[in-house]
C-alpha cells in the first residue's frame, strides 16, 4: 500500500460504502457469485491500485463531488485501503462458495462483507479501518517494547 495515496473525502469513502451495500445486498437475494466476483473486482482495485483507480469513487468525484461544498476534513487512505483489501478476502471467499456450490459459505462471507459495508455507509464507521488503527497500534507497541529490551 503506497504512503503516496492522496487523502480522501470522507463522503466519497462512505458513497463507495452505500453502493457496496446494495451490491452485497443484491448478492445475498439473489445468490449471484458472479455480481460478488465483479463486487471483489472493485475491492481488489481499491485495495491494490488505490482508490483513485476504484470505479465507485471515480463515480463519486466525477457525478457526486462537483455538487456539493469541499470537504471540510480529509481522511488518509492506508486506512480504506486495507478495509478495501478485507472487503476483497471476504468476497473472494464469498465468491468461491456461491461458484462451487458452497452457498452457505456465499452467504456468510457476503453478510459479513454486507454488514461491514453498512455499518461504514450508514454511520461512518469502518470496521477495516479500525482493524488497521489496532494492527498498526500493536505492531508499534511491538517494536517499542523490542528497541527497549
Amino acid at each position: 500500500m503506497s504512503v503516496s495515496d492522496p487523502q480522501l473525502d470522507p463522503r466519497g469513502v462512505r458513497f463507495a460504502a452505500a453502493l457496496t451495500t446494495v451490491v452485497l445486498a443484491i448478492v445475498l437475494l439473489t445468490g449471484s457469485g458472479w455480481l460478488l466476483a465483479a463486487q471483489a473486482v472493485v475491492f481488489a482495485l481499491a485495495a491494490f491500485a488505490g482508490p483513485r483507480f476504484a470505479p465507485y469513487p471515480l463515480l463519486f468525484r466525477t457525478f457526486v463531488a462537483p455538487r456539493l461544498s469541499p470537504p471540510t476534513e480529509r481522511e488518509d487512505a492506508a486506512p480504506v485501503r486495507f478495509s478495501q483489501l478485507v472487503g476483497f478476502v471476504f468476497a473472494l471467499v464469498g465468491t468461491i462458495g456461491y461458484l462451487t456450490g458452497l452457498a452457505a459459505l456465499g452467504v456468510v462471507a457476503t453478510a459479513f462483507a454486507l454488514v461491514a459495508a453498512f455499518l461504514n455507509a450508514a454511520f461512518g464507521f469502518c470496521l477495516g479501518c479500525e482493524m488497521y488503527a489496532l494492527i498498526h497500534r500493536f505492531r508499534t507497541d511491538r517494536t517499542t517494547q523490542g528497541a527497549s529490551a
